[in-house]
């Protein structure tokens, strides 16, 4: 039951993903001639009046398989012969909608179980922040160099620092100030702290929770940069690196935890299929937006033959991609 749970947990990211897609295509008169969730065979489809609507095998991925997307086409309705601007909202719907339901679902995560905020409830006596002058309600502003706006923000840039020296800015009674502390190995726990519990929100508001919601939501976004960084800096190897098989694992674990755990694996994962769609590499929502972006500043059309050929090498590459981390899930998997 709660594989099948995480199966359509995963299923909800690409439907609300594809359904921005569909919904803007609509809206600006292209003709839809499939909607597909899954890749690979069809299951099942249904023939709408102009659309295609099906389920196919492998749950994961989608597409919205427009007139005009791949090869010209004459005709007014297909995607070929819209606008550059009208292009732009389609082909970025998709990211947007993941970003939204992560929005929306950190705000629910919010409203049911709380959060926490960037704010020292208390310090741990003889820890590096009480040695250090930091006081209960000091606002955390800042951790070398990067903004704090959750405590998660914080709890990643003590993790980030390892054993280095950490820069820390916080508001304390309306005032600026700066700390530079060393961080400690938790015993029990093993990750790096420097002994300071933050203030927790245990009944927030709707507009609390829709700021937290927010908040979480770019937290994210910024965790995907800050991933990059580290794997392309050899600070991480391909084991670190989880494709379907392991998302769908993990995605289990969280339905059996609870809804909250659920919901949060969720809202997070659709953030970060929000930003790395936008990410400008062929065959990707983020090279399409880059032309769109392109043809609205200089006002020249890029030839479609040399993009649609330039963006099948992507998704070769991408699919090639896929198969060695699926390869990689089922040989080194997950343990739990």
């Amino acid at each position: 039951m709660y594989f099948i749970a995480a199966i359509i947990a995963f299923g909800v990211l690409i439907l609300i993903h594809e359904l921005g897609h569909f919904t803007m295509a609509k809206l600006n008169g292209v003709v839809v001639e499939e909607f597909a969730i899954g890749m690979g065979p069809k299951l099942f489809s249904i023939k709408g009046k102009q659309t295609q609507y099906s389920i196919r095998i492998l749950p994961f991925g989608g597409y919205v398989k427009m007139l005009g997307d791949q090869e010209k086409s004459d005709d007014p309705g297909a995607f070929n012969n819209k606008s550059p601007l009208q292009r732009l909202s389609i082909v970025i719907a998709g990211p947007v909608m993941n970003l939204i339901l992560a929005i929306v679902l950190y705000s629910v995560i919010g409203s049911l179980g709380g959060f926490h905020l960037p704010i020292v409830d208390k310090t741990v006596p003889s820890s590096p922040a009480e040695a250090a002058g930091i006081k209960s309600g000091d606002q955390l502003i800042s951790i070398n160099g990067s903004r704090i706006l959750t405590w998660e923000d914080f709890a990643v840039g003590v993790g980030l620092a390892k054993d280095k020296p950490i820069n820390l800015t916080v508001k304390q009674e309306g005032t600026l100030k700066k700390y530079t502390l060393q961080s400690i190995v938790d015993k029990e726990t093993k990750t790096r702290i420097v002994g300071v519990y933050p203030t927790a929100v245990t009944s927030p508001t709707i507009l609390q929770s829709i700021g937290y919601g927010f908040r979480e939501t770019i937290s994210m976004i910024k965790q995907v940069f800050i991933s990059f960084k580290i794997l392309f800096t050899g600070g991480a190897s391909i084991n670190d690196v989880g494709g379907p098989v392991t998302i769908i694992k993990i995605t289990r674990q969280a339905a059996i935890a609870g809804l909250i755990p659920l919901l949060t694996i969720v809202a997070f994962l659709s953030s970060q299929l929000g930003i790395l769609n936008l990410v400008p590499f062929p065959a990707l929502d983020g090279s399409y937006v880059l032309v769109c972006l392109y043809e609205i500043v200089t006002g020249k059309a890029v030839d479609e033959n040399k993009v649609s050929f330039i963006n099948t090498i992507g998704f070769t590459i991408l699919m090639a991609f896929m198969v060695l981390i699926i390869i990689k899930d089922i040989v080194l998997p997950v343990n739990f």
